[in-house]
């Protein structure tokens, strides 16, 4: 019998929306598909980041979601909603705190506090992965 071997736990998941407004000519002069894959080599083989369709909070676009990881969960983490990201030093601030380990492990660039926002529970239950309450 083979022993399986536990992957090793993923850190914080990204979720960047790229549906009805985010990530469209609707907000111009943002390169959407160089934010997002920024994110992903700022991120890689450390946390996940994905695009996700609309998260119906169209006047914050383009939005961003830190979902802790397990650790941050277990810490007292939960997902925090970042609107208006639509600058290159916004993706570094909120890559730099994800590697740092983000909710629940560290505490965000104090810049980040002026993009943070608390959606509706109807649209954070929507999340994909099941976006609780924020932060």
């Amino acid at each position: 019998m083979s022993r399986r071997v536990p992957a090793q736990a993923p850190g914080c998941t990204v979720s960047v929306c790229r549906g009805c407004c985010c990530g469209t000519p609707k907000i111009p002069g943002v390169d959407h598909k160089a934010q997002l894959t920024r994110l992903k080599q700022a991120l890689a083989g450390g946390s996940r980041v994905r695009a996700t369709e609309c998260l119906d909070v169209c006047e914050h676009g383009n939005v961003i979601v830190v979902q802790p990881s397990a650790q941050g969960r277990a810490a007292g983490g939960r997902p925090v909603w970042l609107g208006l990201v639509n600058d290159a030093d916004a993706i570094e601030d909120i890559a730099a705190w994800v590697r740092a380990g983000g909710p629940g492990i560290a505490d965000p660039p104090g810049i980040l506090d002026l993009y943070a926002f608390s959606p509706s529970r109807r649209v954070r239950q929507a999340l994909p992965g099941g976006g609780a309450e924020p932060a």
